[in-house]
């Protein structure tokens, strides 16, 4: 079983940590190969990336992959998140986890953005 985890720092807006349980929601639709799809965050808010990846964890998922949904390769990407996953696959040896870059690292923002402005 595969998850994936729409990750973000979390907000006390709580509309805008609807955005991100919304996102999610839409790639649950559109991401048929993931047995499970779910937002969680970093602080200020939950479910917390722990609590999820256990979630998916306890629900069968022997694979998490984490979308960090950051505009840039900041502290939480680059000490946190792998903190947070190495800490994951410590107490769960058979659960491997992926990080994929953030969205700002993606190849093709940058067209994504020029076509829509």
């Amino acid at each position: 079983m595969k998850a994936l985890l729409v990750v973000a720092h979390g907000s006390r807006r709580p509309q805008s940590n609807q955005e991100v349980v919304e996102l999610a929601k839409q790639l649950a639709e559109k991401l048929s190969h993931y047995s499970q799809v779910h937002a969680a965050f970093l602080e200020l808010v939950e479910p917390t990336i722990p609590q999820q990846i256990e979630r998916c964890y306890q629900a069968g998922a022997k694979q998490i992959t984490l979308y960090p949904h950051f505009l840039a390769a900041g502290t939480h990407v680059v000490n946190d998140l792998p903190r947070i996953i190495e800490q994951a696959t410590n107490e769960h040896p058979d659960l491997t986890i992926e990080l994929l870059p953030h969205l700002g690292g993606f190849d093709g923002l940058a067209e994504y953005i020029s076509q829509a402005l």
